[in-house]
């Protein structure tokens, strides 16, 4: 997530610059036509376009408001993760004051779970918005920690070697390490180390671990309908293109009075509109998807690092991880 005050001004130009070039030229070859050529029956009235701006502007609110509600849903589960992780905590520590390792596992293994679960969060889907060069460009002010280490390396601190072996043989290896913790939940009741009643809210709290990993994972592997985002694009591309010829037809009137020169007038009246839906759209698709690595994420990265430090001063460890700070502003 963006971490200051706002996105400059430069940057936002930065990031469409490519878009921008496209919305220039679209701009400037009905009106050279139109001013060259003369061919003045180029212009469209405003009613049909006006009509299609309507549609456009319709679409893109209803879209902006349903991706906005996914990414504070996202923001949530990792907000009741925090709560549930802290939680997990201080129930092994005071559980399991007698036994000082398995309290020392169970922590341990659940800052596995969260590091398994962030990379997972993390890899590339086919709808997602990453690979667009203008994404790509951008990626440059910033690192996705998932992306740049290595899943089996992180593991290496929490997990022990039997365990490693055993999840990464799975393919939902975060749903794996949550049924290790309940296993050994298991064997320390039977071994009469927790009562009923502590065993119980330790297995309750594992499902509510898995209601926040589901949930999590909905959001990601369920993306924002393709038929809205679909016809999102199609409209808000197609006013778009249409709106040079509207503008064509106000300031050829104008030229008429003032000379031909004001038709001009034209490109930079109708790159800055267009320029406006364009960012528009793009506000949305780039909020679609809180797990991708853009600089609009919910910042898992920084949130399971926020918890791997309250969970190991709860065993009044010294040696801890620095915190993960903005990288030019993102957080990640």
């Amino acid at each position: 997530m963006h971490a200051g005050r706002r996105f400059t001004f430069k940057q936002v130009i930065y990031w469409t610059r490519r878009d921008i070039r496209i919305l220039a030229i679209a701009s400037f070859i009905p009106t050279a036509l139109y001013y060259f050529l003369d061919i003045r029956w180029l212009v469209i009235p405003w009613v049909a376009i006006g009509l299609v701006g309507t549609a456009a502007a319709f679409i893109v609110g209803f879209k902006n408001t349903q991706t906005y509600n996914r990414l504070w849903e996202a923001r949530q589960v990792w907000g009741s993760i925090i709560n549930s992780s802290r939680q997990l905590g201080i129930m092994a520590k005071d559980f399991l004051r007698s036994d000082p390792d398995a309290t020392r596992t169970l922590i341990y293994r659940h800052m596995g779970w969260l590091t398994a679960l962030r990379f997972q969060l993390r890899e590339v889907r086919a709808w997602e918005n990453m690979k667009l060069p203008s994404n790509v460009e951008f990626g440059k002010f910033y690192t996705v920690p998932e992306w740049v280490g290595s899943l089996q390396e992180e593991l290496l601190r929490y997990l022990s070697e039997e365990e490693r072996n055993y999840v990464w043989q799975k393919k939902n290896r975060a749903t794996q390490i949550i049924a290790l913790q309940s296993k050994q939940l298991r064997d320390l009741y039977d071994q009469q180390k927790l009562t009923e009643f502590e065993f119980l809210e330790f297995e309750r709290l594992m499902g509510t671990l898995y209601d926040h990993q589901g949930r999590a994972e909905r959001l990601k592997n369920f993306p924002y309908p393709r038929q809205f985002a679909t016809i999102n694009q199609m409209f808000t591309r197609l006013f778009m293109f249409l709106l040079p010829f509207g503008i064509l037809q106000e300031f050829g009137k104008m030229s008429k009075e003032l000379g031909d020169a004001f038709i001009w007038l034209t490109v930079p009246c109708s790159l800055t509109v267009s320029w406006v839906f364009y960012m528009m759209e793009r506000i949305g698709e780039a909020t679609e998807n809180p797990f991708e690595g853009g600089p609009n994420d919910v910042p898992i990265s920084n949130i399971a690092r926020t918890i791997e430090i309250d969970l190991r001063e709860m065993l009044d460890e010294q040696d801890l991880p620095p915190a993960i700070v903005p990288e030019n502003n993102i957080l990640m």
